[in-house]
């Protein structure tokens, strides 16, 4: 009974708690299409089952620039490196696991970011659960929107990144 008191207040002290760290960045992705192997930043490991049409259990690993802005050819401040896969057969949804890799002026270090991806929702939020460097031991969210999308070419995700354990 003791462990489920702590938790939960635990849980309750960081409703109310103001993050320590503000990011907004944007995740670019351009999927390897078979034609474009210079540009791409992503690539189809699995195929779609025939289940559906929803891509289900299609794999996608990535190597994606991240940016401050919108812009796809502004320097980049990180690289997300993970995978995603589509875990739902009769609906869009997806699964990420990845890292971002900074290694800008302004920070070195990780971020740990995983969780699905309800992709019908406007806002969606991914768990932020650790980091090393600048976000040692780091934990928070990171909610994401489509920002834009080309067919499954090429979308875009902003990403507000709260973190509310700093060192």
């Amino acid at each position: 009974m003791y462990i489920c008191q702590s938790v939960l207040a635990s849980k309750k002290s960081l409703r109310n708690k103001e993050p320590c760290k503000l990011l907004e960045l944007y995740y670019h992705d351009i999927l390897f299409d078979g034609t474009d192997l210079a540009n791409a930043t992503s690539a189809q490991v699995t195929n779609k089952t025939t289940f559906g049409d929803f891509n289900f259990v299609m794999l996608v690993v990535f190597d994606d620039p991240v940016t401050t802005d919108q812009h796809l050819l502004s320097p980049p401040v990180a690289r997300a490196q993970g995978f995603y896969f589509y875990d739902k057969k009769n609906g869009y949804n997806a699964w990420f696991a990845f890292t971002l890799v900074f290694n800008s002026t302004q920070y070195k270090g990780t971020l740990n970011i995983m969780g699905a991806d309800l992709m019908a929702a406007e806002i969606r939020d991914l768990s932020v659960v650790g980091g090393t460097g600048d976000f040692f031991m780091t934990k928070g969210i990171a909610t994401i929107q489509t920002d834009t999308k080309q067919g499954i070419k090429y979308f875009r995700l902003k990403m507000d990144i709260k973190l509310y354990e700093c060192c």
